[in-house]
């Protein structure tokens, strides 16, 4: 990728900040992903995250300015990151799910705990993401991650139904922001 592809992205990431986050994805909008998150999580034992942040953090973007590491790579690497901190892996039948957004890319990234992604393939998730992108290009935010719940829902519904009791919520259902 040429130098200055490469250094207009770095400044793209400099540039945007938690701001932009909270103007992009308001108050009233997380609400509203948080009872589609609660509402998805009746019908399965999964539990499902959303992540959304404006931009890298610097080491990441960095990387992509220093080594060329191609910017595809660092947001996986970063929804990889975020799935371990948020403890989206930590759930008692290992099928939770992280919805990663990137404001400064308008990538998303689904990371699923190996309970799922041992039942769903590569190419299953990846025409999920091939759907759920187009939103998101157009800038239509809450359009794209209300898609991306229920896109990653129907296989949580197929393969990990409701149990009869209720299931403890074992994730908060509300999005986070960077």
């Amino acid at each position: 990728m040429p130098m200055w592809n490469r250094l207009h992205a770095w400044l793209r990431h400099l540039w945007l900040d938690a701001a932009d986050t909270r103007r992009a994805i308001d108050d009233a909008m997380l609400e509203r992903l948080r009872a589609h998150v609660a509402a998805s999580e009746t019908r399965h034992t999964g539990e499902i995250r959303i992540h959304v942040e404006a931009a890298l953090p610097r080491p990441y973007v960095w990387r992509h300015l220093r080594d060329a590491t191609p910017m595809a790579t660092l947001v996986r690497e970063r929804a990889t990151d975020l799935f371990g901190e948020l403890r989206v892996w930590d759930t008692q039948h290992n099928n939770g799910v992280l919805i990663y957004l990137l404001l400064a890319e308008h990538e998303i990234e689904l990371v699923a705990d190996r309970g799922l992604n041992d039942i769903v393939d590569g190419q299953q998730w990846q025409a999920m993401l091939q759907r759920m992108g187009a939103a998101f290009a157009r800038g239509q935010f809450e359009d794209g991650l209300s898609q991306a719940v229920q896109e990653v829902s129907a296989p949580l519904t197929t393969h990990f139904p409701a149990e009869a009791q209720a299931k403890p919520n074992e994730l908060p259902d509300t999005p986070t922001r960077g």
